[in-house]
């Protein structure tokens, strides 16, 4: 059965899934989203026999339904490949009392590596199947980590350029530093004077530029997202909480049909959202732990009904996390809304002129299989500390936002229930936040001598990503103010 993608503001406005992945954004800053999500119709047992690349085309291809079996099965083996440190790809490790499903094992060490290793090859297959000629210019905001994996992925691609704006000091040194020493001939990285918020609404103005979509299209270039609004992000990211449910019956720890709980980091709600869809399509999740840190708009979403991002902006130690406009959120408020695009419309647009909206009772009591809460600072670095001194194993700090969550669910509720973390970062990234919490001592040294002090303590190999920028060359050092990024774009693209 064929998936049409609608937007979430406008219901006359449909695509193909080649069609939404090469969009990225509806007009009017809408968001697509599938007419309907077709049922996983596979045994789970069966899928429990399966590899990470089996899994994916079993997921994708429910999803993805104008993608022949072939050129499906060409992107998903040429994405999860020697790429990944693991031919597991998405290993399951369990600790502390839950099984964290560890999404860092791509080439940039976050678990944007498991959507934008896939996304290019999903593009310019689109690009393809709808007779495209213009080169594809991927414009992405990044609050860490979609940058240098998007940028990763798309490096040297034929047919594609992309832009990544980046908050100048919103994100960690060695975050900074895997972005801006990205070689490709095709790729740019531009540091804001901003937060991510800022950079994030200043992409999205571009991509609803009609004029500028005209020049553009003039000089043989059309614009396509990296981000995860783009459906060709959130549909690979379904299949790992497939993966970690089978999994977890291979394993013996559950049988099929059994309920588990899902705890994730939360920023941008698609990670979340995925799950939710993966549910939708039949796995049997029970409660979605949905994360925060100080940044907890979506914890007081969850807790009143009421968004509300008129607040200060904290930067933190789980700096992905650092948002308080959560784009894919929207994706489920249309959702609760019964699907109803113009009532959605009117609570973005309250979004963008008041800073807030209220959702309805009846749309709150459909929020019932999400459990919202936050971790403060100094509760992440002790959960840090704990998890390393009971099970000897080491987490970023995002994770760590997640584990401490998960800590208080279980405080308030009792749940037994079997639970995945989603682990979304590996410590490497976040060395200094990271050892500064296993001990004070470690604050006087380098980034570089506590990448190797982490290596000492856990016994987990240095990744490649990490000794890759230790004498890289800086080769993109653009900064400009949030209010030049369209003067910086024609300047890259020569318009």
């Amino acid at each position: 059965m064929a998936v049409t993608y609608k937007s979430t503001r406008n219901s006359k406005e449909t695509a193909t899934a080649s069609q939404a992945i090469l969009k990225g954004l509806a007009e009017n800053g809408g968001l697509f989203v599938p007419d309907t999500i077709p049922a996983l119709d596979v045994d789970l047992n069966d899928l429990a026999k399966m590899s990470y690349q089996e899994v994916a085309y079993e997921v994708m291809s429910r999803m993805l339904t104008d993608f022949t079996e072939e050129e499906l099965k060409y992107c998903i083996n040429s994405a999860y490949d020697k790429k990944f440190d693991t031919p597991l790809i998405a290993p399951l490790v369990k600790k502390a009392d839950a099984y964290y499903l560890e999404l860092f094992h791509g080439s940039t060490i976050a678990f944007k590596d498991m959507a934008l290793s896939i996304l290019p090859y999903l593009l310019v297959t689109s690009a393809k199947k709808n007779q495209i000629k213009n080169d594809i210019v991927i414009l992405t905001a990044t609050s860490g980590d979609t940058g240098k994996a998007a940028l990763a992925g798309f490096a040297d691609v034929p047919g594609t350029k992309i832009i990544v704006f980046y908050p100048k000091n919103g994100v960690s040194p060695i975050q900074e530093k895997q972005m801006v020493t990205q070689k490709g001939k095709n790729t740019s990285v531009v540091g804001i004077i901003g937060n991510f918020d800022d950079a994030q609404t200043g992409v999205k103005n571009m991509f609803n530029d009609k004029e500028l979509a005209k020049e553009m299209d003039a000089k043989g270039y059309q614009f396509s997202s990296a981000n995860s609004i783009n459906i060709g992000r959130l549909v690979p990211q379904m299949v790992y909480y497939v993966y970690a449910y089978t999994r977890l019956i291979a394993n013996g720890e559950i049988k099929a049909g059994d309920k588990i709980n899902v705890v994730v980091p939360t920023g941008n709600f698609g990670n979340i959202l995925a799950a939710y869809y993966a549910k939708e399509m039949g796995l049997p999740i029970a409660k979605f732990i949905c994360a925060s840190n100080e940044n907890k708009v979506l914890y007081d979403f969850f807790e009143t009904g009421v968004y509300d991002k008129n607040r200060e902006f904290i930067l933190t130690t789980s700096p992905s996390m650092d948002i308080l406009i959560s784009s894919n959120l929207e994706r489920l408020i249309y959702r609760i809304a019964g699907d109803d695009a113009q009532k959605n419309g009117e609570l973005m647009k309250a979004l963008s002129s008041n800073g807030k909206y209220e959702i309805t009772p009846e749309m709150k009591a459909r929020l019932s299989e999400f459990y919202g809460n936050y971790a403060s600072e100094e509760e992440t670095a002790q959960t840090i500390k704990k998890v390393y001194e009971s099970d000897n194993y080491i987490m970023d700090t995002h994770t760590a936002v997640a584990a401490t969550v998960y800590g208080k669910y279980v405080a308030a509720t009792a749940d037994k229930t079997p639970t995945v973390i989603a682990s979304t970062a590996s410590p490497y990234k976040f060395t200094r936040s990271v050892m500064e919490a296993i001990d004070e001592k470690y604050a006087s040294q380098s980034d570089f001598e506590l990448v190797d002090e982490l290596n000492k303590i856990s016994n987990v190999a240095i990744p490649q990503a990490i000794e890759d920028i230790r004498s890289a060359a800086v080769l993109h050092d653009t900064v400009c103010d949030k209010s030049e990024m369209e003067q910086v774009v024609r300047k890259i693209l020569a318009l």
